[in-house]
């Protein structure tokens, strides 16, 4: 799939997002925004995996380290084919199939159950050494907002340690979190520098934007016989004008007429994504 095609999928994608925020009233949209077209090039483009048989042993993994931002996974999942997407209209309801943050045992093709920040890394660590000799890869998106957990630099020692180059992990950083600019609340610049000490490889890319998105996948492994680091700078709330790049996007519970307007801007990008 070429990146023009992609970035209608991501278009499509950012749209199913806001499907979800008008039918559960609020959600984390600022994160799943900056993060989806990522997520859409490795389910369109990178990941070998078979929706129809998505516990196909010799799939690849993907690992959403944030769970907060699983309306981005959600929608990806939905336009590629592992649910119907009447789905996404039951979020936030009692007994949802799409709750607040992923459940493997809920919905297919999510991989682990994440929410609380710092796990994802090490769950691929293990899924990594599980899966190399199978020759399948693992990717995890985390984001510079959870970097300052322990759990994730003792992983990277793990990953760097055991030589794991069938491991990837990309981070979504927006520079943004909950309670304002992560240089500010705990600041890991920087993090490339970071992430090579302990041995990775590492890129940096735009992270909206497709073709270097798709470029940096299509290098992977970065380096034969160690882990990969892609740093992709982004703005939370992508797509939508009046939220990009602030913080009260990180979890949002818009009044009616915002929500339309922000509709009305995707349904016009949509369609010129479409010509």
């Amino acid at each position: 799939m070429d990146t023009g095609e992609l970035e209608k999928r991501a278009a499509r994608c950012r749209r199913k997002i806001l499907r979800m925020i008008r039918a559960g009233g609020a959600g984390h949209v600022g994160g799943a925004l900056s993060c989806v077209d990522m997520v859409t090039a490795l389910y369109f483009h990178t990941l070998k995996q078979d929706p129809a048989n998505p516990q196909w042993p010799e799939r690849d993994r993907f690992v959403l380290s944030a769970g907060h931002k699983c309306m981005a996974l959600y929608a990806v999942l939905a336009e590629r084919g592992y649910f119907e997407p009447a789905v996404l209209d039951t979020y936030g309801r009692l007994g949802t199939k799409i709750p607040g943050h992923p459940d493997m045992y809920k919905l297919p093709g999510v991989e682990a159950n994440t929410g609380a920040l710092g796990h994802g890394l090490s769950i691929g660590v293990g899924m990594a050494l599980g899966l190399r000799d199978q020759g399948s890869r693992v990717f995890v998106l985390t984001g510079d907002g959870e970097l300052p957990e322990g759990s994730n630099w003792e992983a990277a020692a793990a990953a760097a340690h055991h030589r794991l180059d069938n491991l990837t992990a990309l981070v979504d950083d927006n520079g943004l979190q909950i309670s304002g600019k992560t240089v500010e609340v705990m600041n890991m610049e920087p993090v490339a520098a970071h992430f090579a000490g302990f041995g990775w490889a590492v890129t940096e890319i735009d992270g909206n934007n497709m073709d270097e998105i798709v470029k940096a996948l299509d290098s992977l492994p970065l380096k034969s016989g160690v882990p990969s680091l892609i740093v992709a700078h982004t703005v939370k709330g992508r797509g939508i004008g009046f939220l990009e790049g602030t913080v009260g996007c990180h979890y949002w519970k818009p009044p009616a007429e915002e929500l339309a307007a922000a509709e009305r801007e995707l349904d016009a990008a949509l369609a010129e994504a479409d010509r």
